[in-house]
């Protein structure tokens, strides 16, 4: 049984990546705050530095997770999932181009002897 556009359902580790991500940087900041704290004594000083590194930890992170290629299990649900897109707006598409278009192989060259 295939599973509708609307049906997707995110696997337990796709819900919980942003909190590792903000969890992550929270850490990193804290202990950037604490060590902050520790060595200059100033409140104002410690929270500058724990807010800095917040933010920079997390968009890097961030940036890290869109740098990594999808694996082959990603790969073939993101096919898929364009694939429905497609049906769904346009109806079912021939893998051959048999709409006229270049169908879901991409162009195709053209027969030897033209």
């Amino acid at each position: 049984m295939t599973q509708g556009p609307g049906d997707y359902k995110p696997s337990r580790r796709d819900v919980l990546r942003p909190v590792e991500y903000v969890g992550g940087s929270a850490i990193a900041a804290i202990f950037t705050g604490v060590i902050t704290l520790v060595v200059t004594r100033d409140l104002t000083l410690a929270l500058i530095a724990t807010g800095g590194v917040f933010i920079v930890v997390l968009v890097a992170l961030a940036l890290f997770a869109l740098a990594v290629k999808p694996d082959a299990s990603e790969s073939a649900e993101l096919r898929d999932d364009e694939a429905h897109r497609h049906e769904a707006h346009d109806g079912p598409r021939e893998p051959g181009g048999a709409d006229g278009g270049p169908g879901l192989d991409g162009p195709q060259a053209p027969p030897p002897g033209h």
